[in-house]
């Protein structure tokens, strides 16, 4: 296909998520592993009928539960869009085979994506039909993977990578699959560690859409700055970390997961400058605390992504471990009336 056909391939649905980026900043929902766990699930709970043989232990595959429990999920769904959320994200974070060989379940990988895809599009199109002025955005939820490809997991070898590019961006593209035919508006390669990681599923998703002629979904970009350093697992500044995956063409390029929103601020403001296109910060409620809970309370979080929003750094916000549809509302409440970020002219330079 030529440059100028890719070009002309624009969705309607990028067009309109670029249309209400630049009226309002967008919200994305909060945790969904944190409305799961207060459920209260059991071994069985997530086994249902059709796994209850299944040979080893599947409490904790959280993305299982678009299979046996749809209803959860949905409901989950509907409380972040009840909330205020524009954009909800699947419950998709480990569907791949790589992540679900861990329970022994790569074959389900595919299934689950178009499930999770799915349900979050029903959930979606019934609040857009309550309220078409604001429509309801599905993002498929690509997490960071299980395995590393910049890292070794063998301290005494640090050479040795336990899988393979081509293997990663064959486990992505599966998933890429299952969450566009299931319905997904959006991709968002989430809580980016290792970039190396993300370039494979960025490349996955070009690929995807050149093998099926369709056109190309928006996608957006969340890295996780791990610590005080500013630098991401695999050691990347966030301006490298920017530069190693703009070739993307995101909708979007942002920050999530690690660290509160206090934490997150310096870097968030950092990104907003260099970043040319729409930015996104999704931090958690404050720092886990001695148990690996989170206590920031909903009316904190929204304080801290006020300010950022009041200062012109981002475009969608929301929530991540910890938060709840409580948080998402009062941050909601709290951008409602701030115009959003504005694009900055970014000078063309070599980096």
């Amino acid at each position: 296909m030529v440059l100028s056909e890719e070009k002309h391939m624009e969705t309607t649905t990028r067009k309109k998520l670029e249309e209400a980026l630049k009226e309002r900043i967008l919200i994305i929902d909060g945790a969904m592993g944190t409305m799961i766990q207060r459920h209260k699930l059991e071994e069985k709970d997530y086994r249902g009928e059709r796994f209850k043989d299944w040979p080893s232990d599947v409490k904790g595959n959280n993305d299982l539960l678009c299979l046996t429990q749809p209803a959860i999920i949905e409901g989950i769904h509907r409380q972040y869009l009840e909330a205020g959320a524009d954009i909800i994200e699947t419950n998709t974070f480990n569907s791949q085979a790589i992540s679900m060989a861990d329970y022994h379940m790569e074959e389900l990988a595919y299934e689950i994506n178009v499930a999770a895809a799915r349900i979050a599009r029903k959930a979606a199109a019934d609040y857009t039909a309550k309220d078409p002025a604001k429509p309801r955005f599905v993002a498929g939820a690509i997490g960071p993977m299980s395995k590393t490809l910049s890292l070794s997991p063998d301290v005494n070898n640090p050479g040795f990578r336990a899988v393979t590019f081509d293997e990663v961006a064959a486990a992505y593209y599966e998933q890429v699959k299952g969450l566009v035919e299931g319905g997904v508006d959006l991709l968002l390669i989430e809580t980016i560690f290792d970039t190396l990681n993300a370039k494979a599923a960025i490349f996955a998703i070009k690929k995807y859409f050149r093998d099926t002629h369709q056109p190309e979904l928006p996608i957006s970009i969340s890295g996780t700055i791990t610590d005080a350093s500013g630098r991401t697992l695999s050691g990347q500044t966030l301006e490298a970390f920017y530069v190693s995956v703009m070739h993307a063409r995101p909708l979007s390029i942002g920050l999530n997961c690690a660290l509160g929103a206090q934490e997150m601020r310096s870097h968030v403001e950092e990104l907003s400058q260099i970043a040319a296109c729409f930015t996104s910060a999704y931090p958690n409620a404050g720092l886990p605390n001695a148990m690996g809970e989170y206590d920031e309370q909903p009316e904190q979080t929204a304080h801290f992504i006020e300010e950022w929003a009041e200062k012109g750094f981002v475009n969608i916000v929301g929530g991540c471990c910890g938060t709840t549809p409580d948080h998402i509302r009062h941050i909601a409440q709290h951008v409602a009336t701030i115009k959003p970020r504005r694009l900055p002219v970014v000078e063309k330079e070599l980096v």
